[in-house]
């Protein structure tokens, strides 16, 4: 069997822990490669709880920084993502105090790269293949979606962006937010209903 296929056998979290003992070794271009295949989904995540794209862009910055310092805690009890999740949700919701208490004021960008003892790790720029017409189609709705979230307390807007945007399993969001199924699905279920009928007021019927 050509390392090809095996490649494709492999699970993402095989494949995720292969680099992160490589990481663990001191092999900063391992981290790059999970910087590379894990910061489209943690800036969503980012976005979808701080309602600010360049908050969410800091907020990624300093979660894969704190990643990348704590990476040989790391034990494998859950998957890679998941861990990385619960990171990027901790200084998510920090960062969303901050900016409810202070000002805006500017910071570093995604695109910074983060500064190590043994060099940079640099994040990627975003391709942008549709139509220009379709993507602002798109980002006028989800303008309005994200609006509705924003009107969400955070304990619901927690459960509704991981289980409902990202399709993390009930598992894996009692991992991240440390909170009882139970928990999450009473709080996901008011989630849904607040969203429902916010959408109904800025959108129309569902």
């Amino acid at each position: 069997m050509s390392k090809r296929e095996n490649d494709k056998r492999d699970s993402p979290q095989d494949n995720d822990n292969h680099y992160v003992a490589l990481c663990q070794m001191g092999d900063t271009n391992a981290f790059q490669v999970l910087v590379e295949r894990h910061q489209k989904k943690m800036l969503n995540i980012a976005y979808r709880i701080t309602g600010d794209y360049e908050e969410a862009c800091e907020t990624v910055q300093e979660a894969f920084l704190s990643a990348f310092k704590a990476i040989k805690k790391f034990r494998g009890e859950a998957a890679f993502s998941t861990w990385l999740t619960g990171i990027t949700m901790n200084h998510a919701r920090n960062r969303l105090k901050k900016m409810l208490s202070h000002s805006h004021h500017e910071g570093m960008s995604i695109d910074d790269p983060i500064e190590t003892e043994t060099g940079q790790i640099l994040y990627d720029h975003p391709s942008q293949e549709e139509p220009i017409i379709e993507q602002l189609e798109k980002k006028e709705l989800q303008a309005k979606v994200q609006e509705c979230i924003g009107t969400l307390d955070n304990e619901f807007r927690e459960v509704l962006v991981l289980r409902d945007i990202q399709e993390f399993s009930y598992d894996e969001i009692h991992d991240i937010l440390k909170i009882p199924e139970g928990t999450i699905k009473s709080r996901l279920f008011r989630a849904r209903e607040a969203l429902k009928n916010c959408l109904k007021k800025v959108i129309g019927d569902l």
